[in-house]
């Protein structure tokens, strides 16, 4: 049975401009019944308003199958969710598109608002995943919510959980801005990363709090320009740049800051994972004024990530990882290990920063740092510390800062 659409037209002043404002109600909202098609109407009808519009989904909770809002629209266009929208717990719906349930396609001017929720009903997906059955196939399952080609796009004040896979993700857009979000699932439940940016410019994401069961925030090849802050993180996999260079392809993220973060719990803090065999860089990146709480790595570089059941071979190219600071980072290790550098021999990482960083093992323990093949600067109190005495390296320059090669 499918939903039945009734649209409320009103005309208002948003903005000090004279719009339209769409209201659509559907009349079961129940959690059962289909409402795809209403949704996909109602879409329609605002997208195509010459003048500003506001689609609002009322507090009730809808059942929808995979669903692609396309672009471009006729004019600035809101969508305000306050209810909740819930994904179809049935695979075969997603047969047709099985990488997406909810996608904004090529829209510009958006704002996506409303206190609302987005479920992505993940559990059929999780348990069918072969992270969780090894004798499952290795597949991927749909992302909750994608915004595909958006331009000056606005995400603010949602409740996006259980996801098939990842939660949100920005591909291919420019200029936008997410805030006070809340990213929830299950800390087992498999590659739910919370924030996932991937050939994006111009991204500022602020004010959210993620637990999920894989990357907070992860950032991955073409994106420029990212901006993260008072990012609270845990459970999951922590704030990640990577993973890149799989399959010996080329990956460039740069100009990536994160000021503001308190990990709690994670499996890693602030991560930069790349694949041996890639090109390219990862460069210009800052990691500031971020507590962590219990973290297992909480700081790493690892050029030699493996994501896979048998062991990936060894491979001479990498992709470059260059210019990055750690400034004001404090907290406890779940770990020995609070600092761990794993670079290439090939290409080792330069230009490390590492200032003003207080670590501890948990429960009050001296921890360790370990670091192959890099580059670094000491600024101010670094504990624990690359050093150029131990059996890992050795010195190539002494300042007023210290600044070291450690050569494996």
């Amino acid at each position: 049975m499918m939903g039945l659409l009734r649209i409320v037209v009103i005309t208002c002043r948003p903005e000090g401009s004279v719009g339209r404002y769409f209201m659509f109600e559907l009349t079961q909202g129940d959690g059962e019944t289909d409402d795809t098609e209403a949704f996909e109407k109602a879409w329609m009808v605002a997208c195509s308003s010459d003048t500003a519009a506001v689609l609002v989904v009322p507090q009730k909770i809808y059942w929808l199958k995979p669903i692609r809002f396309s672009g471009p629209c006729e004019s600035q266009l809101t969508v305000q969710i306050l209810g909740t929208l819930e994904a179809s717990d049935d695979r075969s719906d997603f047969s047709k598109d099985g990488g997406h349930w909810l996608i904004f396609d090529s829209v510009r001017n958006l704002l996506v608002d409303g206190g609302g929720a987005i479920n992505g009903n993940g559990k059929q997906w999780w348990q069918n995943s072969c992270k969780i059955d090894q004798s499952k196939p290795c597949r991927d399952a749909p992302t909750a919510l994608t915004f595909y080609k958006c331009k000056d796009l606005i995400v603010k004040n949602l409740k996006i959980q259980d996801a098939q896979q990842i939660h949100v993700s920005f591909q291919k857009c420019k200029n936008v801005q997410a805030s006070n979000l809340s990213i929830t699932a299950p800390e087992k439940s498999p590659n739910t990363d919370g924030i996932h940016v991937t050939n994006t410019q111009n991204i500022f994401i602020t004010t959210s709090v993620i637990a999920t069961g894989d990357d907070c925030i992860s950032i991955v090849s073409g994106s420029e320009n990212v901006q993260a802050s008072n990012i609270t993180c845990g459970p999951g996999h922590g704030i990640s740049i990577g993973s890149l260079g799989a399959g010996n392809s080329e990956a460039i993220v740069s100009e990536v800051t994160v000021n503001g973060a308190k990990l709690m719990g994670t499996t890693n803090g602030v991560r930069i994972k790349t694949w041996q065999g890639g090109s390219g860089s990862a460069s210009n990146i800052t990691f500031e004024n971020i507590e962590m709480h219990n973290v297992a790595n909480p700081i790493i570089i690892d050029q030699n990530y493996c994501d896979r059941k048998k062991h990936c071979k060894k491979q001479r190219s990498a992709v470059q990882v260059e210019n990055v600071v750690y400034k004001n980072i404090k907290g406890t290790s779940a770990s020995d290990v609070a600092l761990k550098f794993d670079c290439s021999k090939s290409f080792p990482c330069l230009g490390i920063v590492l200032q003003d960083i207080k670590l501890e093992r948990q429960g009050g323990k001296t921890a360790k740092a370990l670091c192959n093949n890099i580059d670094f600067t000491i600024i101010g109190v670094v504990s624990p510390s690359c050093t150029p005495n131990s059996e890992e390296g050795h010195s190539i320059k002494m300042g007023v800062s210290k600044q070291f090669l450690l050569d494996i």
